[in-house]
This record gives C-alpha cells, structure tokens and sequence, in this order.
C-alpha cells in the first residue's frame, strides 16, 4: 500500500519504492489535481497546470522524477523539472514563485540512503495536508482495484523541461536574511552539507557575504558516504572537531534534502532544534523586531515559550508535522514556526522547513551579537532558568500496545512521584507537570513502539523523570 505519512510516501528502492509504484502514485495526484482544476472553489481553479518537480541525491532521483513528469504529461497537466538535485525548501519557494498548482518531490529527507520519497506539496508550497493525501490514496486504491497500468518510455528517456530555482530563491533569503551584518562580522564557519542538495546555496550565499568557509562533504554521494544524511550531534562530529581545532566559530549543517538543519557552537557543544528555534525567535523579535505569535509542535521544548513569555509573544501549538505549523503559519502572522525534529521556517516565508535559512539565521544572530549562541542561551536561562530535554523510544509488544494506549488516553494523576497538572490530546497524550515540566507519548505508526519526549528543569530531574516513564510503559 502506497501511504502518505508526516512527510509524503517513503519506502526501500527496488521493493516499495518502483517506478511501478511511482507512476502509480502520480496518477493518483495527477487525477487529484484534475479534479482541483474543475473545482470553483479550489485556489488553483483557473491557472495553468504546471507542476513544479524536483529530486535529492539519492539513487535513481532523476529517473523517479522522469516517471513521474510523464504520468503527468498523459494527463494533460505540464510538468516542470529542477535541472539538478534540488532543496526541499527551494522546491517549495518554486512552486509558489511560479504559481504551479503543485509539486512533486522525489525524495526520503534525513533517511538512510536505501530509502525514497515521494513527496507532495499543494499550491502553496506546503506538504499536502491529511485532507488531500487521502483523496490521492483513495485514487491510487481504485486504481490499483482497476489493474491500471502505464505504458513508458525507456527509464530515464522521457524528455521534461527544465528550469534553475537558484535565482529566485537566492531573492527571497536576501529579502530575509541581513548578509550585510554577516560580511562586516568576517566570519568563519565549518559547513557540513552530508552529500546532499545544499551544496551551491548555503555554501555559496555564505561564501558571498564573506564568510571563511570549511566544507565537508559536499560532493554527490547516493550513499551519503555510508551515514544517515542527519545533521544531529554525531553527524556534525566532522564539525564539531574542526570547531575545537581554531578552524571555525560556528558550524552549519543540512540533512540531504536541506529542510533539516544541524548548528555547532563555538565551544564544539551541538546544539538542539529546540534551542536554535528559541534563539530564532529571540534574534527576530529583539533584534529585527518583527511582530507576530511562535508556533511550535506538542513535543517541542516549553523553553519556547518561556522566551515567548519574556518577549509578550503568543504561543500556538499544533500536532507533529510541519504540515500544521505552515497551515497556521498561511492564516496569521507567525513570527517563526518550528519543531523538535529540526524544522523551522519564519514569516514571509515558505510554509515548509527550510535548514538553509535556519543556518543563515543563526550566521545573523552571532554577528549581530558578535556573542556566541552558547553565551546568548546562557543569557536567557539565567531569566528563564535551564530546559533539559530527551526522546526515548520503548519497545512495547504488539498485543499490549493498544492497552497500554487506552490506559493513557484515560489521563494519569501522577507519572511516577510527578503529580500530573494538565492533560493534553492534542496529538498524542501529554501531561503537564509542576515547574514547567512535562512528558509526551505518541504511539509508531509502523513499529511496535512508542516515543517518548521528556523536559524537565535540570539534569537530575530529567533523568528521574525519564527513569518513571520507561517503567510506565513497561509495567
């Protein structure tokens, strides 16, 4: 079965993930998009019927993405190619600065390289929501029900125009971000860009302001040199040692599709989501004073609003899946919307992760305060005092999964000796505990498991904290 999830279809190359498949799952879009075209009510009524496709690095990219523009071609629609890899972000800001009906994404993001995606983003640029994914899998049920089948070219043979989404991409983040703050600050910065779509926009707009740069893995790679293409702390140990050695002040990273990002600070020490969407936040309203709420997801860190608070900035909360972040992000002025898994994006901008421009923000926030991160975080915690988080994964036997979960879905009074203050559904089961601390439970989707987020005040208290959740759930 052919299933949308948080961030599009993804599935093993050669036994989910065929060009049988693709093209299966392009005609289901292709006559969802027909269907939208028909529809006065639908925001793409009346426009061209131009689809925006773009692929990552990863094996066969360019060819899936082939298959895919010819589905499309035989339904009339007119497909419109990247001309290389592309950033998911960047695909995203051309779909809107083109005012194509849609886009199509070949690609699996931060997952080992065995992996593709198949990716779909409606006419503004954001991940398709579950209210239009499920019509495109009700499509590709029926027609799977119908034995349907598409007569190809040779792989890789069909011809599809193509066009560079540099340019105007590169305008939009210069609307965005002050490069003239980042020259004067003569920087230099370590960039890991794992193999993936970032190299030539990070690396080149940094490079263009100044910037002395150390690149790191920036040639194509499918198999991401063996890793996952993940910015997290072990991923930027190529990084963190070039900090330690003098070599740079700062380190940047992207994951392989660039909508993830990775930052090191000057003292080597990696720093979490959770804290670089705090620090955004902080840079945009004190420094460049922007208006607006935050948006953040149910299991990213309340050190969000505890910086909102001091800034007299609302806080939205929204279920896992930057899908809901840029939904709300499309209605009100959001200053900067985020999550814990390495999302953000800021208002003006496209509803979709950028790590690009998390990168470039970060850049801004150090030379404009010509101040480390480490010592602006320590700034702030010694007004808002320390937020120490974790995610878990329990392994919880298939037979007893559901139990466990209509236990929680009842509330709890305490978790361990935590008395429970509030109780939260929003996704998940969340439960609010005194000194603004708290634990979240959300169920796998695919795996026999459930995840586990945990924040507490210190150290100690995290580690008891995260000690009477894994005993919860075992017991």
């Amino acid at each position: 079965m052919i299933k949308f999830g948080t961030s599009g279809w993804r599935g093993l190359i050669a036994r989910d993930f065929t060009f049988d498949n693709v093209r299966l799952a392009s005609q289901g879009i292709a006559l969802y998009l027909q269907t939208e075209l028909k529809n006065p009510k639908s925001a793409i009524r009346g426009r061209k019927p131009v689809v925006i496709l773009g692929h990552d690095t990863r094996f066969l990219g360019h060819e899936f993405t082939l298959a895919a523009a010819e589905v499309l071609t035989a339904n009339g629609l007119t497909p419109l190619m990247c001309g290389r890899d592309a950033p998911t972000p960047v695909i995203a800001h051309a779909i809107r600065s083109r005012r194509a009906i849609g886009g199509i994404n070949m690609t699996a993001s931060h997952n080992p390289a065995e992996y593709q995606g198949l990716k779909f983003s409606t006419s503004n640029g954001a991940a398709a929501p579950p209210e239009v994914t499920k019509q495109i899998e009700a499509n590709i049920v029926q027609l799977a029900a119908q034995n349907w089948s598409f007569k190809a070219a040779v792989v890789g043979n069909f011809k599809c125009n193509s066009f560079d989404p540099q340019p105007d991409y590169f305008k939009q983040l210069r609307k965005l971000i002050n490069f003239d703050v980042i020259r004067k600050a003569k920087m230099k910065i370590a960039i890991e860009l794992m193999y993936g779509t970032g190299r030539g926009y990070l690396d080149t707009l940094l490079a263009n302001a100044g910037a002395k740069l150390t690149l790191f893995n920036d040639e194509v790679n499918p198999l991401f040199g063996g890793h996952h293409p993940e910015p997290n702390a072990e991923g930027m140990s190529a990084v963190r040692d070039c900090i330690r050695s003098g070599k740079a002040s700062l380190g940047l990273g992207l994951d392989g599709d660039a909508d993830r990002f990775g930052i090191v600070d000057k003292s080597g020490v990696w720093l979490t989501p959770n804290q670089i969407l705090t620090l955004a936040l902080y840079h945009l309203k004190k420094n460049r004073g922007w208006t607006g709420a935050v948006v953040r997801t149910v299991p990213t860190s309340h050190q969000v609003d505890a910086v909102a608070e001091l800034l007299g900035v609302r806080v939205h909360e929204t279920p896992v899946g930057f899908k809901f972040i840029g939904a709300l992000m499309e209605s009100e002025p959001i200053i900067v919307g985020g999550e814990e898994s390495g999302g953000l994006s800021v208002k003006g901008h496209v509803p979709e992760k950028d790590g690009i421009l998390a990168c470039l923000l970060m850049a801004e926030l150090v030379a404009t305060e010509n101040k480390s991160l480490g010592q602006i975080l320590k700034h702030l915690e010694k007004q808002t005092g320390e937020f120490h988080t974790d995610r878990i994964n329990v392994a919880i036997p298939a037979d007893k999964k559901e139990a466990l979960l209509k236990r929680l879905a009842a509330g709890l009074d305490k978790i361990g000796a935590f008395k429970v203050e509030k109780f939260i559904t929003t996704d998940g089961f969340k439960f609010l505990l005194p000194n603004r601390e708290w634990v979240a439970f959300r169920a796998s989707g695919t795996e026999p498991l459930i995840r586990c987020y945990v924040e507490a005040k210190s150290a100690a208290q995290l580690k008891k904290l995260r000690a009477s959740c894994v005993k919860l759930l075992q017991s």
